[in-house]
C-alpha cells in the first residue's frame, strides 16, 4: 500500500503537470518557462524541480503517476494467461490513460514539438520495460525475458493503435471496443514447438 508522503507527492506531480499543459496549450511549450509553471502552481521554481528534472518532464507528470498504477495491477492481476493480464488492466485503465481533454491537449502538443517526441520515445521505452518486470514478477508467472518483452511491446503497440484512431476520431471513437478488436487481432497462438505464453 502506498504511503501518504507517496501519495501526496504524487498529487502534487499530477496537480503541476496539470498547470503545465494548461499553460503550454495557452501560451506555447518554447514560449513557457518553468518559473511561470511554479508561480502558477503556486510553488518556487526550486520546488519544481523538486518534482520534475527538466520542462518537459511536466508534460509526463500524470502519465508516470498512471504508468505507476497500471504496473502495480499487471503484477498483482490473478490468472496465469499474461496476455489477458495485459487486456483486463489496460481495458480497466485505457479512459484514464488517454481519455481527457488534457490527454488530447497533451498528444496534440507532443505532436508539434520536437523535444517532446523524443521524451515519449524515452517515456515509452522505460513504461514498457517495466511492464515487461511487472509481466515476469506476477506471482506464478513463468515467462522469459523474450517473452515478456513480446507481449509487452504487441500490448504498447495495441494501445499507441487505439490512441491513433481515437485522436484521428476527434475523440468520438469507442476506445473500449477498438481496444478490444487490436487485443483480439493479435491475441498469441499457442504453438507446441514454441510453448505456451
Amino acid at each position: 500500500m502506498t504511503g501518504l508522503r507517496e501519495r501526496t507527492r504524487r498529487a502534487v506531480r499530477a496537480e503541476l503537470a496539470a498547470v503545465a499543459i494548461r499553460l503550454f496549450t495557452e501560451q506555447g511549450f518554447d514560449e513557457t518557462t518553468v518559473d511561470q509553471i511554479a508561480a502558477a502552481a503556486g510553488l518556487t521554481k526550486r520546488s519544481f524541480f523538486r518534482y520534475f528534472p527538466a520542462k518537459e518532464d511536466a508534460v509526463f507528470g500524470d502519465v508516470d503517476v498512471l504508468g505507476e498504477e497500471v504496473i502495480a495491477e499487471i503484477h498483482d492481476e490473478p490468472g496465469d494467461d499474461p496476455w489477458n493480464c495485459l487486456y483486463q488492466v489496460l481495458r480497466r485503465w485505457q479512459q484514464h490513460i488517454n481519455g481527457s481533454e488534457q490527454a488530447l491537449a497533451r498528444l496534440r502538443l507532443i505532436q508539434t514539438t520536437p523535444s517532446l517526441r523524443a521524451r515519449l520515445h524515452e517515456k515509452r521505452a522505460e513504461w514498457r520495460q517495466s511492464v515487461s518486470d511487472a509481466l515476469r514478477t506476477r506471482p506464478g508467472a513463468r515467462l522469459d525475458a523474450f517473452t515478456a518483452d513480446l507481449l509487452t511491446n504487441a500490448a504498447a503497440a495495441a494501445l499507441d493503435t487505439v490512441t491513433q484512431e481515437w485522436a484521428r476520431s476527434g475523440d468520438t471513437a469507442d476506445r473500449e471496443a477498438l481496444l478490444h478488436r487490436a487485443f483480439t487481432l493479435l491475441q498469441p497462438v499457442t504453438d507446441p514447438d514454441l510453448g505456451t505464453v
